[in-house]
Protein backbone atom coordinates (compact mmCIF):
# COMPACT_ATOMS: atom_id res chain seq x y z
CA UNK A 1 0.00 0.00 0.00
CA UNK A 2 1.51 3.39 -0.98
CA UNK A 3 2.24 5.96 1.69
CA UNK A 4 -0.08 8.97 1.85
CA UNK A 5 1.30 12.10 0.22
CA UNK A 6 2.47 14.70 2.69
CA UNK A 7 2.27 17.38 -0.03
CA UNK A 8 -0.35 17.55 -2.75
CA UNK A 9 0.86 17.91 -6.31
CA UNK A 10 -0.51 21.48 -6.30
CA UNK A 11 1.40 22.41 -3.14
CA UNK A 12 4.57 20.87 -4.49
CA UNK A 13 4.24 22.54 -7.89
CA UNK A 14 3.64 25.89 -6.19
CA UNK A 15 6.92 25.39 -4.30
CA UNK A 16 8.71 24.57 -7.56
CA UNK A 17 7.18 27.65 -9.16
CA UNK A 18 8.38 29.80 -6.28
CA UNK A 19 11.89 28.44 -6.80
CA UNK A 20 11.67 29.06 -10.56
CA UNK A 21 10.56 32.65 -10.03
CA UNK A 22 13.24 33.28 -7.41
CA UNK A 23 16.20 31.59 -9.08
CA UNK A 24 15.22 30.73 -12.65
CA UNK A 25 14.12 27.50 -14.33
CA UNK A 26 17.60 25.96 -14.28
CA UNK A 27 17.53 26.03 -10.46
CA UNK A 28 14.59 23.60 -10.33
CA UNK A 29 16.65 20.43 -9.84
CA UNK A 30 15.43 17.43 -7.90
CA UNK A 31 17.98 18.27 -5.19
CA UNK A 32 16.83 21.88 -4.83
CA UNK A 33 13.15 20.90 -4.82
CA UNK A 34 13.86 18.15 -2.28
CA UNK A 35 15.49 20.74 -0.04
CA UNK A 36 12.57 23.20 -0.12
CA UNK A 37 9.82 20.59 0.02
CA UNK A 38 11.25 18.14 2.54
CA UNK A 39 10.62 15.29 0.11
CA UNK A 40 13.38 12.97 -1.02
CA UNK A 41 14.85 13.16 -4.48
CA UNK A 42 13.64 9.62 -5.18
CA UNK A 43 10.08 10.64 -4.28
CA UNK A 44 10.31 13.49 -6.77
CA UNK A 45 11.63 11.14 -9.44
CA UNK A 46 8.69 8.80 -8.75
CA UNK A 47 6.22 11.68 -9.12
CA UNK A 48 7.69 13.34 -12.20
CA UNK A 49 10.20 11.01 -13.83
CA UNK A 50 12.52 13.73 -15.10
CA UNK A 51 13.51 17.27 -14.25
CA UNK A 52 12.00 18.40 -17.57
CA UNK A 53 8.68 16.77 -16.70
CA UNK A 54 8.70 18.44 -13.27
CA UNK A 55 9.41 21.83 -14.84
CA UNK A 56 6.67 21.32 -17.45
CA UNK A 57 4.17 20.36 -14.73
CA UNK A 58 5.17 23.43 -12.74
CA UNK A 59 4.74 25.75 -15.72
CA UNK A 60 1.43 24.15 -16.72
CA UNK A 61 0.28 24.87 -13.15
CA UNK A 62 1.38 28.47 -13.64
CA UNK A 63 -0.67 28.63 -16.86
CA UNK A 64 -3.69 27.24 -14.97
CA UNK A 65 -3.33 29.99 -12.38
CA UNK A 66 -2.89 32.67 -15.06
CA UNK A 67 -5.94 31.40 -16.95
CA UNK A 68 -8.02 31.62 -13.76
CA UNK A 69 -6.81 35.15 -13.01
CA UNK A 70 -7.41 36.20 -16.61
CA UNK A 71 -10.98 34.85 -16.51
CA UNK A 72 -11.59 36.62 -13.20
CA UNK A 73 -10.35 39.93 -14.61
CA UNK A 74 -12.26 39.54 -17.89
CA UNK A 75 -15.49 39.08 -15.94
CA UNK A 76 -14.73 41.98 -13.57
CA UNK A 77 -14.04 44.75 -16.09
CA UNK A 78 -16.64 46.63 -18.10
CA UNK A 79 -16.70 46.02 -21.84
CA UNK A 80 -15.33 49.49 -22.55
CA UNK A 81 -11.95 50.83 -23.68
CA UNK A 82 -11.19 51.69 -20.03
CA UNK A 83 -12.10 48.09 -19.14
CA UNK A 84 -9.54 46.88 -21.71
CA UNK A 85 -6.89 49.00 -20.02
CA UNK A 86 -7.98 47.75 -16.58
CA UNK A 87 -7.74 44.14 -17.78
CA UNK A 88 -4.17 44.48 -19.04
CA UNK A 89 -3.11 46.64 -16.11
CA UNK A 90 -4.45 43.98 -13.75
CA UNK A 91 -2.45 41.31 -15.53
CA UNK A 92 0.68 43.49 -15.37
CA UNK A 93 0.90 43.24 -11.58
CA UNK A 94 2.64 39.87 -11.81
CA UNK A 95 5.43 41.15 -14.04
CA UNK A 96 7.54 42.29 -11.12
CA UNK A 97 8.24 45.36 -9.08
CA UNK A 98 11.42 46.29 -10.89
CA UNK A 99 13.32 45.66 -14.11
CA UNK A 100 15.42 42.88 -12.55
CA UNK A 101 12.41 40.82 -11.48
CA UNK A 102 10.81 41.39 -14.90
CA UNK A 103 14.00 40.09 -16.53
CA UNK A 104 13.93 36.96 -14.35
CA UNK A 105 10.38 36.34 -15.59
CA UNK A 106 11.68 36.32 -19.14
CA UNK A 107 13.58 33.12 -18.28
CA UNK A 108 10.22 31.47 -17.64
CA UNK A 109 8.96 32.79 -20.99
CA UNK A 110 11.97 31.14 -22.61
CA UNK A 111 10.80 27.78 -21.24
CA UNK A 112 7.27 28.44 -22.50
CA UNK A 113 8.60 29.10 -25.99
CA UNK A 114 10.77 25.97 -26.00
CA UNK A 115 8.05 23.49 -25.05
CA UNK A 116 5.22 22.83 -27.55
CA UNK A 117 2.59 22.20 -24.86
CA UNK A 118 3.51 25.39 -23.01
CA UNK A 119 3.69 27.35 -26.25
CA UNK A 120 0.17 26.15 -27.11
CA UNK A 121 -1.07 27.36 -23.71
CA UNK A 122 0.44 30.77 -24.40
CA UNK A 123 -1.20 30.95 -27.83
CA UNK A 124 -4.60 30.00 -26.37
CA UNK A 125 -4.21 32.62 -23.61
CA UNK A 126 -3.37 35.25 -26.22
CA UNK A 127 -6.46 34.34 -28.24
CA UNK A 128 -8.64 34.58 -25.13
CA UNK A 129 -7.20 37.99 -24.27
CA UNK A 130 -7.51 39.31 -27.82
CA UNK A 131 -11.17 38.26 -27.96
CA UNK A 132 -11.89 39.91 -24.60
CA UNK A 133 -10.14 43.09 -25.73
CA UNK A 134 -12.13 43.09 -28.98
CA UNK A 135 -15.33 42.96 -26.91
CA UNK A 136 -14.14 45.84 -24.71
CA UNK A 137 -13.18 47.89 -27.74
CA UNK A 138 -16.33 47.12 -29.73
CA UNK A 139 -14.08 45.70 -32.45
CA UNK A 140 -15.83 42.38 -33.09
CA UNK A 141 -15.78 41.66 -36.81
CA UNK A 142 -13.47 44.60 -37.50
CA UNK A 143 -9.69 44.92 -37.66
CA UNK A 144 -7.93 42.83 -35.01
CA UNK A 145 -7.70 45.74 -32.56
CA UNK A 146 -7.62 43.40 -29.55
CA UNK A 147 -4.55 41.60 -30.91
CA UNK A 148 -2.91 44.95 -31.68
CA UNK A 149 -3.58 46.18 -28.15
CA UNK A 150 -2.24 42.91 -26.77
CA UNK A 151 0.95 43.41 -28.78
CA UNK A 152 1.18 47.01 -27.60
CA UNK A 153 0.81 45.83 -23.99
CA UNK A 154 3.65 43.31 -24.31
CA UNK A 155 5.82 45.93 -26.00
CA UNK A 156 5.22 48.52 -23.31
CA UNK A 157 6.14 45.94 -20.65
CA UNK A 158 9.43 45.45 -22.45
CA UNK A 159 10.08 49.20 -22.68
CA UNK A 160 9.20 49.60 -19.00
CA UNK A 161 11.94 47.02 -18.32
CA UNK A 162 14.46 49.28 -20.04
CA UNK A 163 13.20 52.48 -18.39
CA UNK A 164 11.31 51.52 -15.24
CA UNK A 165 9.87 54.91 -14.32
CA UNK A 166 7.15 54.41 -11.72
CA UNK A 167 5.14 51.27 -11.20
CA UNK A 168 4.54 48.87 -14.05
CA UNK A 169 0.79 49.34 -13.61
CA UNK A 170 1.01 53.14 -14.00
CA UNK A 171 3.32 52.81 -16.99
CA UNK A 172 1.04 50.28 -18.71
CA UNK A 173 -2.05 52.40 -18.02
CA UNK A 174 -0.40 55.50 -19.52
CA UNK A 175 0.99 53.72 -22.57
CA UNK A 176 -2.25 51.90 -23.37
CA UNK A 177 -4.24 55.09 -22.90
CA UNK A 178 -2.01 56.80 -25.48
CA UNK A 179 -2.39 53.81 -27.81
CA UNK A 180 -6.18 53.95 -27.68
CA UNK A 181 -6.20 57.73 -28.23
CA UNK A 182 -4.00 57.24 -31.28
CA UNK A 183 -6.13 54.53 -32.89
CA UNK A 184 -9.50 56.15 -32.01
Amino acid sequence: MPRPRTLSDEQLLDMVLGLVHAEGPDAASFGAVAKISGLSGSTLVQRFGTKAAMLRACLLRAWDRLDMETARLIHSVPETPEGAIDLLTGLSKDYGEDAASYAEGLLVLREDLRDPALRARGAAWGNTLAAALDRCLGAKGKAPLGRLMLSQWQGCLLWWGFEPRGSVEDYVRGELGQFLQTVA
